[in-house]
């Protein structure tokens, strides 16, 4: 019975620090990209100078694409 004095103790000091930890990670936007590690695996790094430069170009005008539409 007496260990049950030592064990609450733990728990709370445990599920405190878990909570600690999880309001770092939202306060240091830890959950704010998620996706892109997932997009990561689908797209190849060892590109080409040339392609990369047509990615970037399409990417670009992309971009002006979606502002033009928006506004």
């Amino acid at each position: 019975m007496s260990i049950i004095y030592v064990l609450i103790p733990i728990a709370i000091i445990i599920v405190a620090l878990a909570v600690v930890i999880f309001f770092w990670a939202v306060k240091s936007n830890q959950f704010e990209d998620l996706d892109r590690q997932g997009y990561s695996i689908l797209f190849d790094d060892d590109l080409s100078p040339e392609e990369k430069k047509l990615a970037e170009q399409r990417k670009r005008i992309q971009q002006e694409n979606e502002k033009n539409g928006s506004d």
